[in-house]
């Protein structure tokens, strides 16, 4: 009987081995999509604006530049965009994963709002393949019952209204994907003198960017690697729209964003990657854009790899600094000196942080050191939060 077995189990698992590789093929041309047998939900679904219909009858979606091309009843790569009775749709507004509140500091914003809680949500699915993904269980999520929770926009802003919140973040997985959903909240919430924030890869089309931006205060974008070859390979997507969304922000808003990147040993780490990204951020930027660099941790399908050294992110801090960016940060690390904020001109404290703890506070009531009287970057009022480290997880219902 083993003998027997032994080899069918061999040639099975091969058999799913050359189906995930294919499959990853196809997400990385950006092809991929997902067919279920779908109802039109009024609850849930609501129209977009950004698609168009193909010669072949199919519907593409123009939200990123994926550009998915969907049968009847086919969900997006995204998992919660569909065809749906002719439409694009977003089949998941007002449905989430859960609410909690976070420091804004762990999004991360250091310099938008220091001290203060922000009310954090996700939904499901993403619209990039990324085999490091530290959510995975949300943002590769192909279950409904990942969406058990519900609430409208203005529960939302009520919500954070009440908690004390001074602002709402689209996080956990990427807001792009729920758009409509993102958009309605943040309208709600400025309706009640609320901040929206997004914390997102970037990966989005010219025309969507510029009506999602328009409702957005603040951003962590995160700019995954500086190489082709690496969003392509690890990510399932490209570099230019995420640097096309970075040159946009900067250049046509006024959205306070801070950067990071995830360093993966072998992958993104090498001093060369790491001097070109950073000189490009000076260059394209401004030095004053803040960038985080943060410990990968072996999760989802990228497990192989080793956790970063802590010396390695530190290394990276040092390049950006040397590069002329002002404001560089390490995360997923006890480094009170290097999460701390100093200031570029003379040299002195600004914020003191342990981990989400701050201390001492160093800036006036414009946001101006009190050594020497030069202006720190970012969106600050004349006292911080003290919401310090703590992790509150919200029931909408009650």
């Amino acid at each position: 009987i083993s003998m027997t077995i032994l080899p069918l189990s061999a040639y099975y698992c091969k058999y799913l081995l050359i189906k995930e590789f294919l499959q990853y093929l196809r997400v990385a041309e950006g092809r991929m999509t997902d067919e279920f047998s779908l109802n039109d939900d009024a609850g849930d679904s609501v129209s977009s604006r950004y698609w168009h219909r193909l010669a072949d009858g199919r519907l593409q979606c123009d939200l990123c530049p994926r550009f998915c091309r969907l049968k009847p009843g086919q969900r997006g790569l995204c998992f919660v965009r569909a065809n749906l009775n002719e439409q694009v749709k977003l089949t998941t507004w007002g449905r989430s994963s859960g609410f909690v509140i976070d420091p804004v500091e762990k999004k991360p914003l250091n310099h938008f709002l220091p001290g203060t809680p922000v009310l954090s949500f996700g939904t499901a699915g993403c619209n990039l393949a990324c085999k490091f993904c530290q959510n995975w269980d949300i943002s590769k999520s192909r279950e409904m019952d990942t969406l058990m929770s519900r609430a409208t926009p203005e529960q939302l802003a009520d919500k954070a209204l009440k908690t004390g919140c001074r602002s709402v973040a689209f996080t956990y997985n990427d807001p792009v994907i729920f758009h409509e959903y993102a958009i309605d909240v943040a309208r709600a919430c400025h309706e009640r003198d609320i901040r929206s924030i997004a914390v997102t890869a970037g990966y989005v089309c010219a025309e969507p960017r510029e009506e999602f931006y328009r409702y957005m205060d603040a951003a962590n974008i995160d700019l995954k690697a500086f190489t082709e070859h690496f969003y392509q390979k690890v990510t399932g997507s490209h570099l230019q729209p995420v640097l096309e969304t970075l040159l946009y922000l900067k250049h046509k808003t006024r959205v306070w964003f801070e950067l990071t990147t995830l360093l993966i040993p072998g992958e993104n780490v090498s001093d060369r990657e790491l001097n070109q990204m950073t000189q490009w951020v000076v260059e394209n930027l401004g030095p004053d854009v803040p960038m985080h660099f943060t410990v990968f941790h072996p999760d989802w399908k990228m497990t192989d790899k080793p956790v970063t050294p802590v010396a390695t992110v530190r290394r990276a801090r040092q390049i950006a600094l040397q590069n002329g960016v002002h404001y560089a940060y390490v995360g997923n690390v006890h480094d009170p000196e290097a999460d701390s904020t100093w200031c570029h001109q003379c040299g002195g404290l600004l914020i003191a942080r342990d981990w989400y703890q701050l201390s001492d506070w160093r800036l006036d009531a414009s946001g101006c050191c009190l050594g020497c009287g030069s202006r720190c970057p970012g969106i600050f009022e004349a006292l911080p939060g003290d919401w310090g480290a703590k992790r509150l997880r919200v029931n909408m219902q009650s």
